[in-house]
């Protein structure tokens, strides 16, 4: 925020006693000083943790109340905290500021059918190796329905997912491109000359550098 930018992304879980909180993880191991799938435990529990045994582990409303011009991307990393979110979400009013993406499109489904159509949302797997296919000429159909935009690696697998094909194939059908997780300025430039639409980073600072070098800041 320190640094300008005004879109951000993180993850979604659901802890026993149904607290939303923001982490990525299933379990506390990897990352704090405590251990646990988060689903297991309450969320008192789950607030004694400490990332990196310094921060917290915040509850999800908490960050999204922490700044009224934000937009975020979340990712609802299990079944169980989709409604939860969907009700967070609409009862802080922020359903024209929250972009959702996942590896399971039924998640994604399912907060669009609680929160409606307007909700954006990005397309799914199978969605996205639809495009994929079709961006190299194979004639499958790519439904974008109500999906806003494509947020994918830019490789999988070693191979080349995001090139100029996949990103002008996604911007005919009326979806942005983001690619995630970018950290190196020379791989941003190369996207960015691609035409993608958003770059998910750990290092907002290389972005910015980045963006004020090429004058779109």
């Amino acid at each position: 925020m320190s640094l300008g930018f005004r879109y951000l992304e993180t993850d979604a879980r659901l802890t026993a006693d149904g607290v939303v909180v923001a982490f990525h993880d299933p379990v506390l191991d990897r990352l704090t000083d405590r251990s646990g799938r988060i689903a297991d435990l309450d969320w008192t529990e789950v607030a004694a943790a400490r990332v990196h045994g310094i921060e917290p582990v915040p509850r999800l409303a908490d960050v999204l109340g922490a700044w009224e011009s934000v937009r975020f991307n979340i990712d609802p990393k299990c079944d169980e905290v989709v409604e939860p979110l969907a009700r967070l979400v609409r009862d802080l009013g922020m359903v024209e500021r929250v972009c959702f993406g996942s590896f399971k499109a039924r998640r994604t489904a399912r907060l669009g059918g609680i929160l409606g159509p307007e909700v954006c949302r990005s397309l799914g797997p199978l969605g996205v190796a639809r495009l994929w296919l079709r961006s190299r000429g194979v004639p499958v159909p790519v439904r974008a329905g109500p999906a806003g935009c494509v947020q994918v690696p830019a490789r999988i697998e070693g191979r080349a997912l995001v090139d100029r094909r996949f990103v002008e194939a996604a911007h005919r059908r009326g979806l942005q491109v983001h690619v995630w997780t970018v950290n190196d300025a020379g791989h941003m430039h190369r996207l960015l000359d691609l035409g993608v639409d958003g770059l998910m980073t750990d290092r907002p600072s290389v972005l910015r550098r980045v963006l004020e070098a090429r004058g779109a800041w």
